[in-house]
């Protein structure tokens, strides 16, 4: 017997004045303070309140507290003694939401025992010396957001606005045919089938009818607060300043804002009390200075746009870029374009006729011709079993190359375009930016694609903007651009973003770029468009492109008068005279600005 109690014995004796040993040791006080602390550095506010003496209260407060300060929120707490009683602990909290955001303050503790176990008291100062019962923390980031977005000349086009969000409750989906019916004057695609459709699509209990802009909210809001389940929440947002302000241009500016005014925030943690009202100031960091968002647009010049193609029930596009800056000036589509996604920048379409201006700098560079050389106007021209006709078959005869291009002699830019190398008009095309791949702030764009053409059949379709080539109308409106500033163009839309280019920017010969635009002057007092003489200092190039079963076409309009490059396309016209007509509604207001 004695022997089997050496080894117990021996082992007991080994762990004397250890406190791992748990015949001598307890929990004490400051056990409790670390398991409080760790708990709250892990945001288990349940472990946090269980090792408290007043489980139920600090869950409550601890939880409220995570909250408020939000889920980005980190947290660190220390413990050290003030003094000698063991009793008290002081508690360091180190909170962070990033960088240069911390907060750090000190409170007390004390430490009630109940049998082995030692807990925190539980009195809401445990938390923050400052906090009172029925208070919690808040966290905000203080941004200015009344930040504008402008024009070029400072006009606001976006600003920070109130706005009522209507909801609507599923036990009162009876209500939506009279609040379909109170609302069809703001949208008429809200109907009582489209708010059913909303309920059916997704399990929540509450769904976002519409979002009215407060003057909207104030003509309805005490017929809205009459229909049963309906609730009307009120926030902000950054709206048009203009409500009839509408492009594709601007589809991407509160991405950049956003950055801008988070780049500026101040923060700031509060005290509140339970309706949510400021009681005490914990921390305050200002937001910075934060300067209007000042883009390249012309407020006065794309409303003229988007009156323009309005008119045209058609999709409708136009597109205009200041040669001298790159600056993108007005970007229009009427609503059938909008049904197609925003065109103006991404649709990609063959150029026709207007294209005929890269393959004429294209042969004035290779030396195949000047504008005084005559040139034969036939009215087809057969190019390795491909039939090239005019418009119409018109036949011009033996004329200067100025005149067939007035006049937009297919026959004639097929012919040239036959002898030029393979590589010569994506080279050309390339130096007016179409092609080129640019990178803009506040835009997803495409140019356009001009493929070599490596048979002669292709040489000539690509030569009369037909076959393989595309462009957008962003892209032409480049080109138009680039042409008018004598080297490729960098567009921008956001003043102090950069624009990057797979391409860098080159200079257009003098002598080419003189050359067209003189042939565009031409075009104009007496070529394809002269519907449009009465403009000043207008010169540009028609354009007809045939696509699908080739019975359509689209027309374009491309140009440049003053300041002012543009591209205009009307999908499916069939002919130049629509986007003429809507280049004329928007250039003759805008030269008399």
């Amino acid at each position: 017997m004695t022997k089997r109690c050496v080894l117990p014995i021996l082992l007991c004796l080994l762990l004397i004045g250890s406190t791992s040993c748990s015949l001598f040791s307890s929990r004490g006080p400051e056990d409790g303070f670390r398991a409080f602390a760790d708990a709250l550095a892990r945001k288990d506010g349940g472990s946090a309140a269980a090792n408290t003496d007043d489980p139920n209260d600090a869950s409550a407060a601890i939880t409220s507290m995570f909250s408020g300060m939000g889920k980005d929120a980190t947290l660190k707490v220390d413990v050290s003694k003030p003094g000698d009683d063991e009793k008290t602990a002081k508690l360091t909290y180190s909170w962070s939401w990033g960088p240069n955001k911390n907060l750090t303050y000190n409170t007390t503790a004390t430490a009630t025992q109940s049998g082995d176990d030692w807990r925190v008291h539980w009195d809401s100062i445990v938390l923050n010396p400052k906090l009172q019962p029925r208070m919690t923390f808040q966290y905000s980031d203080d941004k200015n957001f009344l930040t504008p977005v402008t024009d070029r000349d400072g006009q606001p086009l976006m600003t920070w606005q109130t706005i009522g969000v209507v909801n609507l409750t599923r036990d009162h989906l009876d209500s939506a045919p009279a609040l379909a019916s109170l609302l069809q004057k703001f949208d008429a695609s809200v109907t009582a089938e489209t708010i059913t459709a909303q309920f059916t699509a997704t399990q929540d209990d509450v769904v976002t009818v519409i979002k009215l802009r407060q003057e909207d909210l104030t003509g309805v809001s005490d017929q809205l607060e009459q229909i049963p389940g309906v609730a009307v929440a009120e926030q902000g947002a950054l709206l048009t300043a203009n409500r009839d302000l509408s492009s594709p241009a601007i589809d991407g500016l509160q991405a950049l804002w956003q950055k801008a005014i988070d780049a500026a925030a101040g923060w700031s943690v509060m005290l509140v009390d339970d309706k949510g009202q400021p009681t005490e100031q914990l921390t305050a960091t200002p937001p910075g200075d934060t300067p209007p968002l000042r883009t390249t647009l012309d407020l006065r010049l794309q409303l003229l746009a988007q009156q323009a193609v309005a008119a045209e029930p058609r999709p409708a596009v136009l597109v205009a870029i200041s040669p001298s800056t790159g600056g993108i000036l007005a970007a229009a589509q009427n609503a059938a374009a909008n049904a197609q996604g925003p065109i103006a920048f991404s649709g990609s379409y063959p150029p026709g006729s207007t294209f005929k201006t890269i393959t004429t700098a294209a042969a004035l560079q290779a030396g195949l011709a000047t504008p005084t050389t005559p040139e034969a106007c036939p009215g087809t021209v057969t190019v390795e079993n491909r039939t090239i006709p005019n418009e119409d078959e018109f036949d011009l005869g033996i004329v200067p190359l100025s005149t067939a291009f007035a006049k937009s002699c297919n026959t004639t830019m097929a012919a040239l375009a036959d002898k030029l190398p393979a590589d010569a008009l994506p080279n050309m095309a390339r130096l007016f930016g179409i092609g080129v791949d640019y990178a803009i702030p506040g835009l997803t764009t495409i140019t356009g694609s001009v493929p070599n053409a490596d048979t002669p059949a292709q040489k000539v379709e690509n030569g009369i903007g037909q076959g393989t080539v595309t462009v957008s109308p962003f892209g032409l409106a480049v080109a138009e651009a680039s042409l008018g500033h004598g080297s490729t163009i960098t567009p921008t839309l956001v003043v102090g973003e950069n624009t990057t280019a797979n391409t860098p920017s080159a200079p257009i010969p003098p002598t080419i770029a003189d050359d067209l635009r003189a042939m565009m002057l031409q075009t104009v007092s007496d070529g394809t468009a002269t519907a449009l003489q009465d403009v000043p200092g207008l010169g540009g190039k028609t354009g007809t492109a045939e696509f699908g079963d080739n019975t359509h076409s689209h027309g374009w309009f491309a140009g440049i008068t003053g300041d002012i490059a543009f591209a205009t396309l009307v999908v499916g016209g069939d002919t130049s005279a629509p986007a003429i007509t809507v280049t004329g509604d928007f250039l003759r207001p805008a030269a008399t600005g």
